[in-house]
């Protein structure tokens, strides 16, 4: 099992470097994780306090898994040798589908590069 630190670095930094498995099932992993707290606020009435936390709690965690995405796609770019600013493209409405397909399905540099000496690990 990794240690917390590799956890933390997986998920909130933007240093190094992610293959494409790493990266597509990160994404899942929040898609299913964000759409808890979805759920639940649809199945309470809207009027409820119960709606209102789940309602809250969705928002959090909307905000920390945009975190989360960015510092993936920055990872997921480093692996083609390409600047991280180049996430920004996942925010044009047209461009990020297929930013976002091409990140999912291309492979990355092979071997070493600038971002790092291999995939998966912290520069």
């Amino acid at each position: 099992m990794p240690d917390k630190s590799q956890l933390f670095w997986l998920f909130f930094r933007f240093s190094g470097r992610v293959n494409r498995a790493a990266y597509v099932l990160g994404f899942l992993f929040m898609l299913v994780t964000m759409s808890f707290p979805l759920y639940q606020f649809m199945r309470v009435h809207p009027e409820s306090g119960a709606a209102q936390v789940w309602s809250m709690l969705f928002g959090m965690t909307f905000l920390i898994f945009l975190w989360v995405h960015i510092a993936f796609s920055v990872k997921r770019l480093h692996d083609f040798d390409k600047p991280g600013l180049f996430a920004v493209a996942l925010f044009i409405p047209v461009v990020s589908i297929f930013a976002f397909i091409a990140l999912c399905f291309f492979p990355g540099t092979p071997g070493p590069n600038q971002f790092g000496y291999q995939t998966n690990a912290p520069r």
